[in-house]
């Protein structure tokens, strides 16, 4: 690795602390600003008992204190605090449970679109305007298209309510089936017309005509040179893919009654747990920061022409 490749990743993750650094500050001030309060739900509290709620958690203290002593906790113990609403938890164990299922979940989901997706693309471009590519396209067309609430909800009304194949519940056995399927097909889509894209605009390339010419076998000209370079686009998809997974369980997981960390931050909000949806929050943009990270730099890694800006 030389110096101005290190200096680029020192620069870049420079640049995700600061991201990460503006969306807790957004999430923290948005949060207290909206009325409300995460113990007006309480049954026949007295002002007393609110009071002294508000105290053990730090919340009658003056706004800017607690964001500074919340910031003070996160940086020295990466502390995010006992949860308001379940008693007796912790933030960190809460979201702990929780990525547990849900990594599971988008890990295959991410998976399956990936490997799908160049499947069905590599497909289309060596059979162009012929039947199948057709197929795929309009098929791809239409997953792009769906929300995947829209989605989700088709999936387990048909499988679940009228087939009876797979459970509804997704802490069940078989439970997680429908919800990868939902999470799986947008990006699968999406990676399927880029690598089709990619792989018309290879094939057209010198090189390729040169090594036809040179009798080098088809099976050779496609896997050793067409569909390498066609897949660099695919890796800069690589991060909005994961953005899309991860916000995308947020609703998923709802519909499937998944318990992953997708339930976890909606309930959190429902609920008004603020320390738990800080939590979650940040949880979720350090996951989506580092894998743009790492996607710029596999770029990078594959594509050695790339040059290497911010």
């Amino acid at each position: 690795m030389n110096t101005k490749t290190l200096w680029y990743i020192l620069k870049r993750i420079g640049l995700s602390l600061l991201t990460v650094l503006i969306v807790i500050t957004i999430t923290f001030f948005v949060m207290h600003a909206v009325p409300g309060g995460p113990f007006l739900g309480e049954k026949a509290i007295s002002e007393a008992a609110k009071a002294a709620l508000e105290a053990k958690y730090g919340l009658d203290k003056p706004l800017f204190e607690q964001y500074i002593t919340y910031l003070k906790d996160i940086i020295t113990g990466f502390d995010f605090g006992p949860s308001i609403k379940q008693r007796g938890r912790d933030v960190i164990d809460i979201i702990a449970d929780g990525m547990k299922t849900s990594a599971k979940l988008g890990a295959v989901a991410a998976v399956i679109a990936l490997i799908s997706g160049t499947v069905l693309g590599s497909v289309a471009a060596l059979r162009r305007n012929k039947f199948i590519d057709r197929v795929i396209m309009v098929m791809t067309t239409a997953f792009v298209s769906m929300p995947s609430f829209i989605m989700g909800t088709f999936l387990l009304l048909f499988f679940t309510v009228q087939l009876a194949l797979f459970p509804a519940n997704g802490s069940e056995a078989g439970g997680l089936v429908l919800p990868i399927i939902t999470l799986s097909l947008s990006p699968m889509a999406n990676i399927t017309r880029l690598t089709r894209s990619s792989m018309l605009d290879v094939l057209g390339q010198d090189y390729i005509r040169t090594a036809k010419a040179k009798g080098v076998s088809g099976t050779k000209i496609i896997f050793g040179h067409a569909l390498k370079n066609a897949l660099i686009p695919v890796v800069t998809y690589f991060g909005p893919m994961l953005a899309y997974i991860v916000t995308g369980s947020l609703v998923v997981e709802q519909i499937f009654a998944v318990p992953g960390i997708g339930r976890a931050f909606v309930s959190s909000i429902i609920n008004r747990d603020y320390t738990l949806i800080m939590g979650t929050t940040i949880v979720l943009a350090i996951l989506i920061v580092v894998m743009n990270l790492i996607s710029d730099i596999l770029y990078k890694i594959i594509d050695p022409r790339i040059k290497l800006e911010w």
